[in-house]
């Protein structure tokens, strides 16, 4: 199954736009068959084929740029519930927003809103807060441009939200330091 972005990407997105500040993000990763997984405590996904659309914050040290390269990469230590998921799942689209508030919820309610995503496992990403999870499941790519249409006045208001898509093997280099 390809699932590829419909809507064009900007032009100005280069090998160094994802910037080691703050922000928050939505990885989206394809499943190509059904596939059943443990996250941790967390219990038993069975993962259907299609879209994930995991939501996130970095405020970390390297910002978006160092939390995004962990997501790309395989885990060898397993930290995060994505961690477990991207051994079975390929990401090949981010969108981000630089932020020093963190919108991460607000993100998770409005891509909770979108048309045709549901709930795979309650409390993925999430055991930290009371959002339902951070992760939802989409037979198809949900639209960014219908994602920031739903997102609240004050949340949107903020700042124009970058998108990258490429093929997976293209993303790491997106992320690499400018001086490495």
């Amino acid at each position: 199954m390809s699932l590829r972005h419909r809507e064009p990407a900007p032009a100005e997105m280069t090998a160094t736009t994802i910037p080691a500040r703050q922000g928050t993000y939505a990885l989206l990763l394809t499943v190509e068959r059904r596939r059943r997984i443990t996250i941790g405590r967390l219990g038993a996904l069975a993962a259907a084929a299609g879209c994930y659309v995991y939501i996130g914050s970095a405020f970390g040290p390297g910002g978006l740029r160092a939390r995004l390269r962990h997501h790309l990469g395989v885990a060898q230590r397993l930290h995060w519930h994505i961690d477990y998921l991207r051994r079975i799942a390929t990401p090949f689209e981010i969108w981000y927003r630089e932020d020093h508030h963190g919108s991460e919820h607000v993100w998770a309610q409005t891509c909770a809103s979108l048309a045709g995503a549901s709930l795979p496992l309650p409390h993925f990403g999430a055991s930290d807060c009371t959002c339902a999870a951070h992760l939802f499941h989409f037979s198809t790519p949900p639209s960014l441009t219908d994602f920031a249409a739903r997102l609240p006045p004050a949340a949107a208001a903020h700042r124009k939200i970058h998108w990258v898509t490429a093929p997976a093997a293209a993303l790491p280099a997106l992320l690499r330091d400018q001086h490495s």
